[in-house]
This record gives C-alpha cells, sequence and structure tokens, in this order.
C-alpha cells in the first residue's frame, strides 16, 4: 500500500527538499494550499461566503523545535484573527490548529501549547468565532484532550477532533458526545500501529459508522470530515433518524477536493465548512493529502512528468 510509504516520507528531510525542487510540485500543492499568506487566504475566505460556505483556516506548520516557533505560530493565526475582524468575516470562518505548531511536542509542552493556544481562542471568541483542535498522531491525544476540556471552561463551544481509525475512539466520542462539545470526526491520516488502530479500510469505515452514530445521538455537535459519498448519505440518515436539524451538525471537506460537492450541499441547507490551510510550512500536510487517495498522488506524478 502507498499511503504508509508515503506518510514515512512525510518525516524524512530528504524527500521534503527532493519532493520542494520537483518541477511539477508548485502546480499540485496549489490544488490543496490555498496560499501563502493571510493575504492571499482572506478572498478566498469571501469567494466562500458568497457562495454559501463557512470555512476552518489552518496555517500549516508541525515540525516546531523551538519556543520562538511556537511563539511565532500563535502571532500567525493571531494575524489571521485580526484580518478576519476587519472584514467582518468572523462568522463565516473559524480556525483549526495542531497543538504540535504552538510548541507541544517541546519540554514543557504541555503547558506551553496551552499558553499559546489560549489567546488565539480568546481573540476568536472575541469576533464571534472559535476554535478547533486538530488530533495528531495517537501519542499526543491525551495532552489534546486535556487542553481541550480546560479551554472549554471558559470557551465551551471550543471543537477537537476524532479520529475514526483509532480503537480508543468510540470511548472517546461517548464522552464528548455527552459533553456537548463540537467534535469533527475524520478517518485519520497518519501512520499508527496496528496496536492502536485499525489498518483495513473497511474495518475503518465500519467504525467510522458506529462513531458517527454515538455523536449523532448524542448531545454535542457534530462534525463530519469526509469526502466519502456513501458516508455523507449515511450521515444524512443518522442525522435524520436522530431528530437532527440541518444547523445542528455539518458536513466539512478539504479545499482543493470535491469543489463541485461543496456547493451542493451547501444548497441543498447544510452547512458546509471548507478546511482550508495556508502557509509556507505546507509539506507535511500536503504529503498525507497524498496519503490519503491514489488519485491525488496519481495527479502530483502527472504534474512532474508534463513539466519535465
Amino acid at each position: 500500500m502507498l499511503g504508509p510509504v508515503i506518510l514515512a516520507a512525510s518525516r524524512s528531510d530528504k524527500m521534503r527538499r527532493f519532493v520542494s525542487a520537483a518541477p511539477g510540485t508548485k502546480q499540485v500543492v496549489g490544488r490543496f494550499i490555498a496560499g501563502e499568506t493571510v493575504e492571499q487566504v482572506v478572498p478566498i475566505v469571501q469567494d466562500a461566503a458568497d457562495k454559501g460556505l463557512e470555512v476552518t483556516l489552518d496555517v500549516v506548520g508541525e515540525d516546531i523545535t523551538t519556543r520562538e516557533q511556537a511563539f511565532a505560530a500563535r502571532d500567525a493565526y493571531l494575524e489571521l484573527i485580526e484580518h478576519l475582524k476587519g472584514l467582518g468575516l468572523g462568522e463565516r470562518a473559524e480556525m483549526s490548529v495542531k497543538l504540535s505548531m504552538f510548541g507541544q511536542a517541546l519540554d514543557g509542552g504541555h503547558e506551553l501549547a496551552l499558553a499559546n493556544v489560549r489567546p488565539v481562542v480568546e481573540a476568536a471568541a472575541e469576533i464571534g468565532t472559535t476554535v478547533t483542535l486538530d488530533a495528531e498522531d495517537h501519542t499526543t491525544l491525551d495532552s489534546m484532550f486535556a487542553i481541550h476540556e480546560e479551554l472549554r471552561k471558559d470557551y465551551p463551544q471550543t471543537g477537537c477532533v476524532i479520529q475514526a481509525y483509532l480503537f480508543r475512539t468510540e470511548d472517546d466520542a461517548r464522552r464528548l458526545a455527552a459533553s456537548g462539545s463540537r467534535v469533527r470526526i475524520v478517518k485519520g491520516a497518519y501512520k499508527e500501529p496496528a496496536a492502536v488502530a485499525f489498518q483495513d479500510k473497511a474495518e475503518i469505515d465500519k467504525a467510522y459508522v458506529r462513531i458517527l452514530k454515538i455523536l449523532m445521538a448524542g448531545d454535542g455537535y457534530p462534525m463530519i470530515g469526509s469526502h466519502d459519498p456513501r458516508l455523507i448519505a449515511v450521515s444524512q440518515e443518522l442525522a435524520r433518524r436522530a431528530g437532527r436539524k440541518l444547523d445542528e451538525y455539518e458536513f466539512q471537506m478539504l479545499y482543493g477536493i470535491r469543489s463541485e460537492e461543496h456547493v451542493r450541499l451547501a444548497a441543498e441547507g447544510h452547512r458546509m465548512r471548507v478546511y482550508t490551510a495556508y502557509g509556507t510550512d505546507w509539506y507535511g500536510y500536503f504529503m498525507r493529502r497524498l496519503a490519503e487517495k491514489p488519485a491525488n498522488l496519481l495527479f502530483f506524478v502527472r504534474s512532474m512528468i508534463t513539466k519535465n
């Protein structure tokens, strides 16, 4: 399977240099990354709003090795919020953050990440929006959930992400559904060992549906992160059975993938949020998008050949 190989490559500095220098890379990266600067991404937020869509914005970058880099990540989100405030787009755009980018893996990282993310959550609340904590590999999740719980004491709208392929996730879903929090469910895009995660696609899909049933039946706000037409249809049916109105859950899809479906769901009255990443440190995010779907990798290879 190519997926695990690509995910392993996402941690390789040698592959990072090779992919970054490849002639076709810029064209393909542009499919998944909305731009490098906040000035480039704000018009995309405005365009999405004009189409009846909402967005969640991710300033890409995970390989943080110093506290100064973690502070810079915090400041990048605060700059983004200032731009959204000035344009009155706060209600259409939330933020997604990876705590590794806020220093979670450094010495004293749990406290550092909490201290860095809190002002971002506060600033987001001031302009009428919120923040969702992205899930990363399984070793980081206890820290992420603890930070999520702490932030929700003052900002209960703070969201978090759970990953269907992890064995632990059904229990996490029950706890989160009972607490009434905003929960995005995704299949999972990190290379995880068989000791903690399903490896078979069919098993992951079954787990996704089981977890979605828990979320739909609970007190929280489910956010369905999937491009899979079958899972989207299942989500709609489970929401109907649970008696949920269209504004009591939402769909989320990645920028650059199934864009016509984004507009179709919004036109049907669904809340449709586009996960929109931007920034210069795009490599890890980009490689996970290639790993998720073989067609993405073929598109990349074809572009490289064409440029050559």
